[in-house]
């Protein structure tokens, strides 16, 4: 243990201690902008700068370890004048229209900025602009960005995917996609971890909320609007709700204040999924002398972009199941038109996601399969369906609960859980087992599956036959484990693959927020949801025994097929670097 003293406290700390981590556990906090904890602590932004008693020069925080007798000052004279001087520096790289900058409001920088009472600038403004294909559902604003090097660390390290890289030197540094390439031509998955990791505005997603609102004023459009499950497990973060008062009701009741036509829920098609999905697993098992294994999971599109860009010789063991997503669009434009009795392209299909991925695969033309243009017309993700809540001047604290309409409204505890981690798998395993042996088993019989472990594995028995099964979220995690296939040093039967750590909870289009384990409680959350639920098996909604028995006859029937499968390999996706041409 190591004994030192942080503004007059005294405190022992573990030795190897980080200034930074032992200025918290003594109750101080100290700015940071560029520091991501294990992974970028680099002290290049220099504003945790302390004084150190003995040091002629400040010491960064962050990546200085304590000594024994160490006495430290976070906040004396000459550390606020440094620290202000370095942030006016960085502001005057920066562009500070703060009104018309997305994260206002959100902002680290903008947050450091006020702290220190920075009002004006005594540096002239100096900062470079470069295009952008502003159609990509990923977006760089080369003007706003800090060069802090967190999007790089987050997708080298826990995504293992090195879209982003530095160039040039000095004050010519940037941060450009990697390779020389254009975004357009990079393997980039769409996760959006880069965004959600971004401190201030320089990464953000393609803003869709425009083309909402204009269908909402279009009195000839029929707006139908899906809300997906880890929707309701982070809707209310950024509009300062508790989350226990953040229900998925309470969302409904704001989306029909702004005039949504129908309202309905994703864990419907999670549930749709589950039941295309686990009868293609079913039946592979049936045939195995003749099937391929693994089955891939193939309701992340951030996955199957991975897949198609780094392993394409392994795409055709992707479920051919579409997402939850596209299965909602392609019920809605054909069997929920024919309820209406309207033509499908009169029917305007929104999406409410948390993922970045989303917005390019309802751009996907093969994965359209009704009589209409599209089958999803635009995704808007979490964040901006919050910004249209307060936009439409909503108090959502005044919000009471109302229902989703029907009969798209239903959705089971399985389907909820298809927003953490390993929720795919344990929903396809409860199904999977009532249709092999006839019977419910326990819905909580699966829960191996469960846990923010970046690699789950688990071995089950049903009716005698064992199912290895693994779980992955993170794409670093999800390399792991398809190199250790390719090596053959496991086997699996059944693997559900995540492009985002922790599953859709911490997704790319979520709030934006550094709270510790804020995905984790995310996830829990839905599984409190689940546990909660009257209906826990995704055969036994009401709602899907019915479009089975009216519409699609029964699981991988042809219609089914037609409706809710796709092939993976009918679209192209630009090549890893990593893999030979």
């Amino acid at each position: 243990m190591v004994k030192l003293t942080i503004d007059g406290i005294e405190i022992e700390v573990q030795e190897g201690t980080k200034i930074l981590d032992a200025a918290k556990i003594a109750g101080i906090n100290i700015p940071t902008l560029c520091y991501l904890k294990d992974l970028n602590e680099i002290g290049a932004c220099r504003v945790c700068v302390v004084e150190v008693e003995g040091c002629n020069q400040l010491v960064t925080a962050c990546n200085n370890i304590v000594k024994d007798g160490m006495v430290i000052k976070t906040n004396s004279p000459k550390v606020r004048e440094t620290r202000k001087t370095n942030v006016e520096l960085i502001l005057s790289q920066h562009d500070c229209r703060c009104a018309t900058c997305v994260r206002s409001g959100n902002c680290e920088l903008q947050t450091i900025s006020n702290d220190l009472g920075i009002i004006d600038l005594p540096y002239n403004q100096k900062f470079k602009r470069k295009p952008w294909n502003n159609n990509f559902p990923l977006i760089k604003d080369t003007a706003k960005c800090i060069k802090c090097m967190r999007c790089i660390q987050v997708c080298d390290k826990i995504q293992n995917v090195k879209i982003w890289d530095v160039s040039n030197t000095g004050s010519r540094t940037d941060v450009e996609v990697s390779l020389n390439r254009k975004i357009e031509e990079a393997d980039c998955s769409l996760c959006g971890q880069c965004i959600t990791h971004c401190p201030v505005g320089a990464l953000r997603a393609r803003d869709d909320v425009d083309k909402v609102f204009e269908a909402l004023a279009d009195p000839e459009k029929i707006t139908v609007v899906q809300v997906a499950p880890a929707v309701r497990a982070a809707w209310g973060e950024s509009l300062g709700l508790e989350r226990e008062e953040a229900t998925v009701k309470k969302l409904v009741a704001a989306l029909r204040k702004m005039g949504f036509d129908y309202i309905f829920d994703t864990t419907f098609s999670a549930d749709l999924t589950i039941m295309e999905e686990g009868s293609e697993f079913v039946h592979k098992l049936k045939n195995k002398e003749n099937s391929k294994f693994p089955m891939f999971t193939s309701c992340c599109p951030g996955w199957v972009r991975h897949m198609k860009s780094h392993y394409p010789d392994m795409v055709d063991l992707l479920s051919t199941a579409k997402s939850p997503q596209q299965m909602f669009g392609a019920i809605t434009k054909s069997y929920y038109a024919d309820l209406l009795n309207v033509d499908p392209n009169k029917i305007y299909s929104i999406s409410i996601m948390p993922c970045v991925a989303k917005k390019h695969e309802c751009d996907i033309p093969t994965i359209n399969d009704t009589e209409a243009d599209k089958d999803v017309d635009v995704v808007i993700t979490t964040r901006e369906v919050d910004r249209m809540i307060r936009a439409e001047h909503i108090n959502a604290k005044n919000l009471v609960e109302e229902e989703f309409d029907m009969p798209l409204g239903v959705g089971t505890g399985a389907g909820v859980i298809f927003g953490a981690t390993g929720g795919v798998m344990e929903a396809a395993l409860r199904s999977a087992y009532y249709l092999v042996t006839g019977e419910n088993p326990d819905p909580d019989a699966f829960k191996e599956a469960r846990g923010m472990e970046g690699w789950k594995e688990s071995e089950i028995e049903i009716n005698g036959s064992i199912i290895r099964t693994a779980v992955v979220s993170g794409l670093g995690n999800t390399d792991r484990l398809m190199k250790a296939i390719r090596n053959g040093e496991v086997e699996y039967d059944f693997v559900e693959v995540m492009a985002c750590p922790g599953g859709c909870s911490g997704g790319g289009g979520q709030p934006i927020n550094r709270i510790e384990k804020n995905t984790e409680n995310r996830v829990n959350n839905l599984y409190k949801l689940d546990k909660k639920s009257n209906l826990r098996f995704s055969h036994e909604n009401p709602s899907i025994i019915k479009v089975y028995s009216d519409y699609l006859g029964e699981p991988m029937s042809e219609k089914a097929h037609k409706l809710l499968h796709t092939d993976h390999e009918s679209w192209n996706m630009p090549l890893s670097p990593n893999v030979s041409k």
